[in-house]
């Protein structure tokens, strides 16, 4: 069954214009909330532990200082800056990678006594950009006149413009993928709709338009803030070598592709009249389509969020299905509110169709959303405690919000879906194929073609009659105005009687109203999306202030452990006592002795030591020290990466088969 929605005419302020106006307010807010909340923009890591540490006194200068952080972080010369207290650099400005997220600068010898100032800028593997600053003094502290006010990064107007360009590509790509689903799987002869053309491709417009935005902001963003950068080629250049600027550029590559998709399916497939070859040309296109966008929602699954972290390989395509999902609930969305507004007729078999899309997509959304939550948040205290976790239970709320209303619209799809009479087949193409023509006169928009032929030869034979004619500017001309004016006030008049009709219809006006609303709860959810993509995650949050509060607590000076053993043959007891030096992140020294009961030293044939960082899945690192005397083992440049509890293990050999290995948690960094 087929229902019509008889097309509007002339828009009136209680009509279409209030319901504009209603939603370019929805828009304006959600783009100011975007606006306040870009700027700065969150993290995606932090900063875990340095050596020195911060606000650490030491008493020689250190030939480096290193800084580690929750995960890999983009770093080039000059993004570690080490400033003495009268505000000059000391450091060499060449920037080594450690391992294990741990970076370098050496230093420059001869240091003075006094308070030093470490500022870094660098840029996450998630593609956020970070910068901050903390001091350590070598002897004593002392005042210090360094300004690092400018050290911000991902604010200002350069941070604003970036999360609005954000915002639209995120929308751009809901639109364009949702809306052209719409028209392959819900309503095939939407293709012939031009307001429906337009939305999908005002869709592709915006995601063009905003991904390169995003690519010439992409070097002031993460670097000076300054507007004017975005115009640099040589550091527009930089950006390409990036993982962020290589994303975008396959994301436009493959706009060009989606292009090629949308005039294919609004022109060559819109034209076809052979079913036959219309449902060939139509499977090409969902498949071609369908491989398009699952390679754009890549391109953020690649970058962002889901690429750094842990199980990164399931939550790369767990986050394109998350995006896919999110495209076809919304975007269709969209497409639907156009056609109950637009179309000149709304198939209730599209309607059914979609409402059941909307509801895979509702279920897919509360899968890939439960373990994306996981997998970000970790803990319920950062649920609650962290604003990564608030922004989050606003999301799911407005998710629930929008479920509750979309089950009221598919009450109303159900009445509709019951109604006698409607549209055939045949009455429902020719109504499309009216829409694509558009309104050839004024009298076609009038429905009065025939009153309209009348008054041409009035007009005519007045015209002779007066020696003048409709060129001459004469009476003809007037009739003419005349017979336009007329014809203007009956379309007007069978506009507000299509209107009368189409708002008389109880169930059409009460879907068009709830999905209406489900529209303007999807544009703040996206709003919220959004905001939450440049949000630190709750899990990166809390470990990073745990391993702050960690290094904090931990006095200053080497790391000491004493472990009691028994290998179980005979001589076999005894304790070994390690101690690494300066036991901090970076490069130590470790000294391991073995005792007997009475004290003295233990000459055993053999100590092996490892360390693990399990809460990092680093390790365990293999460490093989040197006989120095009875009972005494050494090795330096033990690296220990980053910050946090290290698991670290002894093995002990008395004799050729009697060995153990024992273990203890140790906070070191």
């Amino acid at each position: 069954m087929r229902t019509t929605a008889p097309r509007p005419g002339p828009v009136s302020l209680t009509g279409y214009g209030r319901l504009l106006l209603v939603a370019v307010a929805l828009i304006g807010a959600v783009l100011g909330s975007v606006l306040a909340a870009a700027a700065p923009a969150g993290a995606h890591a932090a900063l875990t532990g340095s050596d020195p540490r911060q606000g650490a006194v030491v008493d020689k200068a250190p030939a480096q200082v290193s800084l580690t952080f929750s995960e890999k972080v983009a770093m080039s010369d000059g993004s570690v800056r080490v400033l003495d207290p009268a505000g000059k650099r000391v450091d060499t400005g060449k920037t080594s990678d450690l391992g294990s997220n741990s970076y370098g600068v050496k230093l420059k010898p001869g240091l003075p006594d006094g308070t030093f100032t470490v500022a870094y800028q660098v840029v996450s593997a998630d593609s956020h950009p970070i910068s901050g600053a903390f001091t350590f003094s070598i002897g004593a502290p002392s005042d210090t006149k360094v300004s690092l006010s400018d050290q911000e990064v991902g604010g200002g107007v350069v941070g604003a413009l970036y999360g609005i360009a954000r915002y639209v590509s995120y929308a751009g790509f809901t639109v364009v993928v949702g809306g052209a689903a719409f028209v392959l799987a819900c309503w095939q002869r939407g293709a012939g709709v031009r307001p429906l053309q337009r939305l999908v491709v005002g869709g592709w417009l915006a995601l063009t338009g905003a991904t390169l935005v995003m690519l010439l902001l992409r070097a002031p963003y993460t670097g000076s803030g300054k507007l004017g950068d975005a115009f640099d080629l040589a550091k527009l250049g930089d950006v390409l070598q990036t993982k962020t600027g290589a994303a975008l550029v396959s994301r436009l590559l493959l706009l060009a592709a989606a292009a090629l998709f949308i005039a294919v399916l609004f022109g060559a497939y819109e034209r076809r009249e052979d079913a036959k070859e219309k449902r060939d040309l139509a499977f090409g296109l969902a498949i071609g389509g369908s491989v398009v966008a699952i390679g754009i929602a890549a391109t953020w699954a690649l970058a962002e969020h889901a690429s750094t972290g842990i199980q990164a390989g399931i939550a790369m395509p767990v986050d394109v299905l998350h995006l896919l999902a999110v495209a076809a609930w919304l975007g269709g969305l969209a497409a639907l509110l156009l056609c109950l507004y637009r179309a000149p007729l709304i198939d209730a078999a599209a309607v059914r169709r979609f409402s059941r899309v909307a509801f895979a997509s509702v279920v897919t959304l509360a899968a890939t959303g439960l373990y994306q939550s996981w997998r970000q948040v970790g803990s319920w205290t950062a649920l609650v405690e962290t604003r990564y976790g608030q922004l989050l239970l606003v999301k799911i709320g407005l998710v629930a919000v929008l479920v509750g209303v979309a089950s009221v619209s598919r009450r109303w799809t159900g009445r509709i879906a019951g109604e006698a009479g409607g549209l055939t087949p045949e009455a429902a193409a020719a109504a499309v194929v009216e829409q694509r023509k558009g309104t050839a006169t004024p009298a076609r928009t009038a429905g009065s073609a025939g009153s309209t032929k009348k008054k041409k030869p009035v007009a005519v034979a007045h015209a002779s009659k007066t020696g003048a004619s409709a060129d001459t500017g004469g009476p003809g001309a007037d009739d003419g105005k005349r017979s336009a004016q007329l014809a203007r006030q009956q379309a007007a008049m069978d506009s507000a009687r299509q209107k009368r009709i189409r708002d008389a219809d109880p169930h059409r006006s009460g879907l068009r109203r709830s999905v209406f609303t489900e529209a303007g709860v999807a544009v703040v959810l996206l709003a919220v999306t959004t905001i939450l993509t440049s949000t630190e995650p709750g899990r990166t949050e809390e470990e990073a202030k745990n391993a702050s509060s960690a290094s904090a607590q931990r006095p200053a000076g080497p790391v000491k452990i004493k472990i009691p053993f028994d290998t179980g043959g005979q001589d076999g007891k005894g304790d070994v006592r390690l101690e690494l030096t300066p036991g901090r992140t970076g490069s130590n020294d470790l000294h391991v002795f073995a005792n007997r009961p009475n004290g003295s030293g233990f000459d055993i044939p053999e100590v092996k030591v490892s360390f693990t960082l399990k809460s990092k899945d680093v390790g365990p690192l293999p460490v093989a020290p040197d006989r120095i005397a009875t009972g005494h083992w050494s090795a330096s440049g033990v690296q220990i990466p980053m910050a946090g509890k290290w698991q670290v293990k002894v093995t002990v050999r008395t004799s050729d088969i009697d060995q153990v290995t024992l273990d203890k948690n140790v906070q070191i960094g």
